[in-house]
């Protein structure tokens, strides 16, 4: 086998910022590299590659009977243009989207393509709206303002309490998968193939521009409801095209990957997703998800595949750090030809870091780049880019090639904005929030902190200093950096902190509400595997663990603003329909704290589940 490059000077363009600066100390910054022309759409790159390499596997999932099936370039290409006839010749009113309320899925990646193909716009949905939820609210707010022309739903039957919840809000086709027992009127997927008429589908295709609406991709709700932002194909291609010219390598080693990243969200349908599709790459649909019960489907994907790159957010590159520790099968598979880990979603603690580049020096003797970007979904993401070995987390890199950042001083922070192709015009609907979202120069007010990793040295690259609408004061008016001491308090209060929300405003010291990871605690009580959340919980050893923490969190020093006195830990996991979590898990942490203020109360107050960083071994 021929070696594998990991050399981050071989794989990146080189690390550059310009910097100006205004008299009111505000900074631009941007890459000295100009972004080179890029595509007109999306579809070109399938039909470049469905010509180039029509027999290379594009897209791949787990059967029923658990071999991979697999699409080549030119299968799909045939694929799209089918769907694509069939949703023309059903003659949609300008802007009523194509919406999908399911999984990753090959079925949902044809009909996504079909859909840019055709200048159809696509809009995915959360499917935790769909299968989480228990009153459906989202959906039914998110469906009644789509008002979309078709709904694609993989299983009618396991989406039907999810159908029934939008029924009478829509009158969209529904097509799902072929099974059994399909709803009066609804279309089979299979249906969406039988059509061919390749000179209206090349007719649409050659109307598609770069201010065709792509996508409508709702946020998150990591900090506020979801708003649908709106995605066209220039956003979407400049974001690539930057991607290109700072990842070259991708140019000679089309990727592989195995992800689970759904495709509702911009990290895992836009930047993931895109990036496939733009070098000739191969996707495997990862069917798991790091969640307790899921997450062995992704190893058992990782043994058989052996990934170039490899995507995931912090809580899944968490769960893998523990299966790649006992398994060196899956450890020797994994990294046998991975070239660059990529971290996103959230900050991405130390510990984890060091332990993923432990595991690379001891299997392959080398460290693969652990690297990571920045953006949001209003920014297709790419904003910054972290294209070198930084020497820690947190790092986010520099600004992409078109994009420009504005810094300006907020308190002790550097408040970010974004400008550039790869930004979007605005938000679905609601151009009250549209006009809020930009200042009076046209940047995107993206509402994150960002500060110099080495004030001497900016091409060093820019640190995630935390969302500015996080961070609140302690009574003696001192600032919280609540991403900080966020990671901060996982690191040190691992295995038991699966998440951390971080309390005390406008309070006499700073707290922590514990999501624990329930599994690690009763190990680490010497529990059996089904012992009850509570009793692990409140098990001395797992208390004193977190006191242990917390007391090394102060000896590091900084003043009480920078770590925390007491925490509380919590069995319920976070809730889907109080917005609480993400697909991607991340933690909305206002709405933690507004759904569990009497918990909030119970820090405050010391109560008796509360464990202290100063009291003795039993907590208070």
């Amino acid at each position: 086998m021929a070696s594998i490059e990991r050399d981050p000077a071989a794989l990146f363009a080189v690390p550059e910022v310009l910097i100006s600066r205004r008299a009111d100390n505000t900074m631009l910054l941007s890459s000295p590299q100009p972004l080179a022309p890029y595509r007109r759409c999306i579809g070109e790159d399938l039909e470049h590659w469905a010509d180039a390499a029509p027999q290379r596997v594009f897209l791949a999932e787990r059967a029923a009977g658990g071999a991979w099936r697999e699409v080549r370039y030119g299968e799909a290409r045939d694929a799209v243009r089918r769907i694509a006839a069939s949703l023309l010749r059903m003659r949609l009113p300008p802007g009523r989207p194509v919406a999908v309320l399911s999984e990753n899925s090959v079925e949902h990646a044809l009909l996504m393509l079909a859909c840019l193909h055709a200048g159809i716009p696509y809009a995915a949905v959360s499917p935790a709206y769909s299968l989480m939820s228990q009153d459906h609210a989202k959906l039914r707010a998110l469906v009644s303002r789509l008002q979309p022309g078709v709904l694609y739903a993989a299983s009618a039957a396991r989406y039907a309490a999810a159908l029934a919840a939008i029924d009478g809000l829509h009158d969209a086709l529904l097509v799902a998968s072929d099974a059994p027992g399909l709803p009066a009127g609804a279309l089979p997927f299979s249906g969406l193939l039988a059509a061919e008429d390749g000179q209206a589908v090349q007719s649409a295709f050659d109307a598609v521009g770069p201010d065709t609406v792509a996508k409508i991709l709702f946020t998150s709700g990591s900090i506020s409801d979801p708003k649908g932002v709106i995605n066209t194909q220039r956003m979407l291609c400049a974001s690539q095209q930057a991607k290109a010219q700072l990842w070259p390598f991708l140019a000679q080693t089309p990727p592989v990957i195995v992800d689970w990243l759904p495709w509702n969200h911009t990290f895992g349908g836009n930047h993931n997703f895109n990036l496939v599709l733009r070098h000739g790459g191969t996707l495997y649909i990862d069917g798991g998800k790091p969640a307790p019960g899921l997450f062995d489907a992704s190893v058992a994907n990782l043994r058989d595949i052996a990934p170039t790159l490899y995507f995931n957010v912090p809580r899944g590159f968490d769960m893998l750090v523990g299966a790649l520790r006992a398994d060196s099968g899956l450890r020797r598979n994994f990294f046998s030809r991975l070239q660059v880990m990529f971290y996103a979603g959230s900050a991405l603690p130390q510990n984890l870091w060091e332990d993923l580049t432990e595991l690379a020096l001891q299997e392959t003797g080398q460290a693969v780049p652990m690297v990571t970007a920045w953006g949001s979904t209003e920014t297709s993401p790419l904003a910054t880019d972290c294209h070198y070995q930084a020497p820690r987390s947190g790092v986010i890199g520099l600004p992409a090639p078109g994009v420009e950042l504005k810094l300006l001083p907020a308190g002790d922070k550097l408040e970010i904005r974004v400008r550039g192709p790869n930004v979007t015009p605005g938000y679905l609907g609601q151009p009250d929030l549209t006009a809020k979202a930009f200042d009076e120069e046209g940047y995107y007010r993206i509402g994150d902190a960002v500060r110099f990793a080495d004030a001497a040295r900016p091409e060093a690259g820019l640190v995630f200093d935390g969302r500015v609408a996080e961070d609140f004061k302690l009574s003696s008016g001192t600032w919280v950096n609540v991403g900080a001491v966020r990671i901060k308090g996982i690191e040190l209060l691992a295995p038991v902190a699966q998440d951390i929300v971080v309390t005390g405003h406008d309070g006499d010291e700073v707290g922590f509400l514990v999501f624990a990871n329930v599994p690690a605690c009763r190990t680490l009580a010497g529990l059996p595997a089904d012992a009850p959340a509570a009793e692990a919980l409140a098990h001395a050893s797992v208390r004193e663990h977190v006191r242990q923490g917390l007391l090394a969190m102060k000896a590091l020093g900084g003043g009480s603003s920078t770590y925390a006195s007491l925490a509380l830990l919590m069995a319920e996991p976070p809730s889907v329909d109080a917005g609480e979590i993400t697909d991607k898990g991340y933690i909305n942490q206002s709405a933690v704290l507004a759904r569990r203020a009497s918990l909030v109360a119970q820090l405050a107050g010391k109560g008796a589940d509360v464990i202290s960083g100063s009291a003795g071994p039993a907590g208070r």
